[in-house]
């Protein structure tokens, strides 16, 4: 009993293993240019979320009286040429272009690892089909694409979204492809085969979870990507419709009276470009944690 009893101490002494994801998290943490991007993108989710909370005005109140005032005590961003809060116009924007990005992301997300998956697992002449399907359609002027589906079908929140995720799932595509290429040469992939485990099921349970790395990477990186061409279709007329807005949206009313009123511009475009920078600097933290040869040093 006794020699049993040291052998468990011994095990007990052990230094704990790291799973993939804590030391990814660790390294993500020592960051502060990443962590500044996470607590950054958190701080306008919460605020924006919380808008009606924050702000004692409406997004679409009006005082024409006021007009276009610099920022004040009452009013901390000024108020554009109709008298509406700037700050309250920027955190609704900001949900509209917040949730265009993370909703048009989700869906080229969704389409494009399961497009991706089925290629890379299939290979073959199915790979080779399905991929030149997607160099096609990749030649397609994308924004064409778009302005004719919001012409043909109106101009609706939700197409926005179906819209944009349908035309950014490609690269992704490409990306998971080339992960289950190198991942089904693994010996975990061919036990799950011997055990009679069928093509779907190993694609959902073994693949995919082991492709999450530069899934999750290129989704932060996807992001930005997708708000920047929702603030250009907005810049165009062609995004967001009054009284609503979003950040592309209030860019374009500011670039009409910039020399005038250049609070008009400022504002919402700061608000919008360090969005994108938080975005990215998280994207750069992710890639560099999940990195598996930097998690070997």
């Amino acid at each position: 009993m006794s020699n049993q009893a040291a052998i468990v101490e011994k095990i007990d002494a052990m230094p704990k293993g790291v799973s993939l994801w804590d030391d990814a998290w660790m390294r993500l943490k020592k960051n502060k240019l990443a962590m500044f991007g996470l607590c950054f993108l958190l701080f306008m989710m919460i605020v924006c979320l919380l808008a009606p909370l924050l702000t004692p005005y409406g997004y679409e109140d009006q005082d024409l009286r006021l007009g276009a005032s610099v920022p004040s005590v009452t009013h901390w961003l000024g108020t554009d040429t109709f008298g509406r809060d700037m700050l309250t116009r920027i955190l609704y924007g900001g949900r509209v272009s917040l949730m265009v990005g993370f909703i048009a992301t989700s869906v080229a997300l969704l389409i494009g690892v399961t497009y991706g998956a089925i290629a890379g697992y299939a290979g073959g002449r199915i790979d080779a089909l399905m991929m030149r399907l997607v160099d096609i359609i990749y030649a397609l002027p994308f924004m064409i694409f778009i302005v004719l589906l919001m012409v043909v079908f109106g101009r609706n929140l939700l197409l926005l979204f179906l819209a944009i995720g349908a035309v950014e799932w490609l690269v992704m595509a490409r990306i998971v492809r080339g992960q289950i290429q190198n991942l089904k040469q693994q010996e975990f992939v061919e036990a799950a085969i011997s055990l009679g485990l069928s093509s779907g099921a190993i694609i959902r349970k073994h693949l995919i979870p082991n492709a999450l790395g530069p899934i999750i990477v290129y989704t932060t990186l996807t992001i930005p990507n997708v708000m920047l061409l929702e603030a250009f279709l907005s810049f165009l007329g062609l995004g967001i419709q009054p009284p609503q807005s979003s950040w592309g949206l209030l860019i374009s009313y500011g670039v009409e009276s910039m020399e005038e009123y250049p609070w008009l511009l400022i504002f919402p475009g700061l608000a919008l470009t360090l969005t994108l920078f938080a975005l990215n600097f998280l994207g750069d933290g992710l890639r560099d944690a999940l990195d598996p040869k930097a998690s070997r040093d």
